[in-house]
C-alpha cells in the first residue's frame, strides 16, 4: 500500500510539475483556437496577427527588460517612462539635430545604458530601494520628455531605413523579428552562460552569492544597464512604428510589461523570471485582449484584463515560491528526490547548498 501511495504521489507531482511548466502555453493555444472559431473572419487573419505583433512588440521588449531585473530580485519601474523619452529622442535627434538615423539610434541606446547605469548605482551604491529609485528616475525622465517636447508632438522627415524598422519583412513584422532574436540571445545567456546563472543566484540568495565570490553589485548593476538598453530599443521601435514623437506616451506599457514578466515566471521555469515564459505571457495578454475586443468588449477591457492578470501573476508567483521553499526543505526526502531527479536553479527558493552547486557549474 505504501508503495502504491508513493507511486500515486510521484505521478501526481509529475503531473503538477508539467502543468506548472506548460499550463500557460496550453491556455494560450486554447484561447487562440476559441477566438478563431468565434471570430474566424476577423481574429484568425494575417492582418490581425500582424497588428498584434506590431502593437505588442513594445510590451515584449519592456517585459524582457523587467524580467532581467526581476531575476536579480530588483524592480525597474522606470521602463515605461524611459520608452516615452527615448521614442521622442529617436525622432528629435533626426528632425531637430540632423543626425543620420543610425547615429540617432546609437545615441538613444547609449542614453538607455546611461539611465540604466544611474538606476543601478542608486540601488547598489546609494542603497536606495529599487522600486523607489526607479520610480523617482522614471518621473524625472517624464519631466525631461515634457521639457524637450514642450507638450507638443515631435515630427519631421525621417530616414527611409528608420521607418522600415516598424515595417514588415514578408508577412512578419520586423519588430517581432527583433523580439525573437533578442529573446533567443537572452535565453542562451540566462540558461547556459555563467552570467545568467549568477543573476538567478543573486536573486535567490544574495548572501550565499557573496560567500561564493559573486560580485552582487556588478550583477545587479549589469541587469539595470541591460534593462535600460532594452527600454531604449523599445523606444526606437515605437518611434519607427508611430513616425512621430508623442509626449505622454510610454506609461501605458508599464502595467502589461510587468504583468507579462511576473506571469511568465509561473511557466516554463516556474518560480523564476524566464524568457520563454515572458514571451508566452505577452502573447496570452495580447490574444486575450484582442479576442475580447472583437467579441464586443469596450476599450476599458485592456486595463481591466492587464490589472487582473497582474494580480493573478503575483499570487501565482508567491504560491510557486512557497511550494519551492517547501521542496527545498524536504529535498532530502524520498518523494522529493523522485519528483526532482534534476534540480533546477530557482531564484525564489534556492537553499544555500543548491546555490553553491549552481555557481560551480
Amino acid at each position: 500500500m505504501s508503495t502504491r501511495n508513493a507511486t500515486l504521489r510521484r505521478i501526481s507531482g509529475q503531473g503538477g510539475a508539467m502543468f506548472s511548466k506548460f499550463g500557460l502555453l496550453v491556455m494560450l493555444v486554447l484561447l487562440t483556437v476559441l477566438f478563431s472559431v468565434l471570430k474566424p473572419n476577423t481574429f484568425a487573419t494575417t492582418f490581425n496577427f500582424q497588428s498584434i505583433g506590431l502593437s505588442k512588440s513594445i510590451v515584449a521588449l519592456l517585459a524582457l527588460a523587467a524580467a532581467i531585473t526581476i531575476s536579480t530580485g530588483e524592480f525597474d519601474v522606470s521602463i515605461g517612462y524611459s520608452v516615452g523619452l527615448f521614442h521622442v529622442l529617436a525622432i528629435g535627434f533626426q528632425t531637430r539635430n540632423g543626425m543620420p538615423w543610425p547615429v540617432a539610434v546609437a545615441a538613444v541606446l547609449g542614453l538607455g545604458a546611461a539611465v540604466g547605469l544611474a538606476n543601478g548605482l542608486l540601488v547598489t551604491r546609494a542603497y536606495v530601494s529599487s522600486f523607489i529609485a526607479t520610480l523617482g528616475s522614471g518621473t524625472l525622465l517624464y519631466g525631461i520628455t515634457q521639457w524637450y517636447t514642450h507638450g507638443q508632438q515631435v515630427s519631421g522627415k525621417l530616414g527611409g531605413g528608420f521607418t522600415k524598422i516598424g515595417g514588415l519583412v514578408g508577412p512578419i513584422p520586423i519588430p517581432v523579428v527583433i523580439v525573437v532574436v533578442l529573446s533567443a540571445l537572452l535565453w542562451v545567456v540566462s540558461e547556459y552562460m555563467p552570467l545568467g546563472r549568477m543573476a538567478y543566484v543573486v536573486g535567490s540568495n544574495r548572501k550565499a552569492a557573496e560567500l561564493t565570490g559573486i560580485s552582487t553589485r556588478k550583477v545587479v548593476l549589469g541587469a539595470f544597464v541591460a534593462s535600460g538598453v532594452l527600454s531604449a530599443l523599445a523606444g526606437v521601435v515605437l518611434a519607427a512604428e508611430l513616425g512621430v514623437g508623442v509626449p505622454g506616451t510610454g506609461s501605458e506599457f508599464l502595467l502589461p510589461a510587468f504583468a507579462a514578466a511576473l506571469l511568465g515566471s509561473t511557466a516554463i521555469r516556474p518560480g523564476r523570471a524566464n524568457v520563454l515564459g515572458c514571451l508566452i505571457a505577452v502573447a496570452l495578454l495580447a490574444v486575450g485582449v484582442s479576442g475580447l475586443q472583437q467579441l464586443g468588449a469596450s476599450t476599458y477591457v485592456d486595463p481591466l484584463f492587464n490589472g487582473g492578470v497582474l494580480i493573478l501573476a503575483v499570487s501565482l508567483t508567491s504560491y510557486a515560491g512557497r511550494r519551492l521553499r517547501a521542496r527545498a526543505k524536504s529535498g532530502t526526502g524520498r518523494d522529493s528526490a523522485a519528483e526532482q531527479p534534476q534540480p533546477q536553479p530557482q531564484p525564489l527558493s534556492v537553499s544555500d547548498d543548491n546555490v553553491l552547486t549552481e555557481v560551480t557549474k
